[in-house]
């Protein structure tokens, strides 16, 4: 799983939406598929956006498969893929990725053999509302390398925090719970 030594730069928005819905959900596990492309000199993959999946119904295969699909069959006509897979644990101090994890970054690998796994950082999620910490919330799998492509990212999400913007993040789960719901968060950096 993401043994392909490419190096990941995260976009802001893309970051920033992966983060609140992190913050949403403070008490359950949430994950979601990266979006992007590698570039053109092969060696960097571009996430261009992130899809919150879900926060309740993680380790149910039809749901999984049937968002990937969705996913893969939209941005594959805007040249963009799923290029990696990310998880926030259910417990603060929980820094392990666990095993339905691992099985859902292995069944994405299967089909997108560049993915790579992101995890997050609980124990700087969690102080990143009390402390307005500014570093990255990111930890890999250890074997790619994830980076920030604006360093500027921590304070556009500090304030993003302080509004509660988390509270308008989309993720399958609420759009398979009410249709209407769209899981492209078209409205939330506006």
């Amino acid at each position: 799983m993401g043994s392909n030594g490419l190096r990941y730069e995260i976009e802001q928005n893309a970051y920033i939406k992966l983060v609140l819905h992190s913050l949403k959900h403070p008490t359950s596990a949430v994950n979601g598929v990266l979006i992007g492309r590698i570039s053109a000199s092969n060696d960097v993959v571009e996430i261009a956006d992130a899809v919150p999946l879900f926060h309740s119904h993680i380790p149910l295969l039809p749901q999984l498969e049937i968002s990937l699909i969705m996913i893969e069959e939209y941005f594959s006509a805007k040249g963009l893929n799923i290029v990696g897979y990310f998880h926030a644990n259910e417990r603060s101090d929980d820094s392990e990725l666990g095993s339905v994890a691992k099985n859902i970054g292995d069944h994405i690998c299967r089909y997108f053999p560049q993915a790579a796994v992101l995890l997050l950082d609980n124990k700087k999620l969690d102080a990143l509302k009390k402390s307005k910490d500014r570093s990255a919330i990111m930890q890999s799998d250890g074997n790619n390398r994830f980076s920030l492509k604006e360093p500027s990212a921590n304070l556009v999400l500090l304030d993003y925090i302080a509004s509660e913007k988390w509270n308008d993040v989309v993720d399958f789960d609420d759009h398979l719970d009410d249709i209407s719901k769209d899981w492209l968060n078209p409205g939330l950096f506006n």
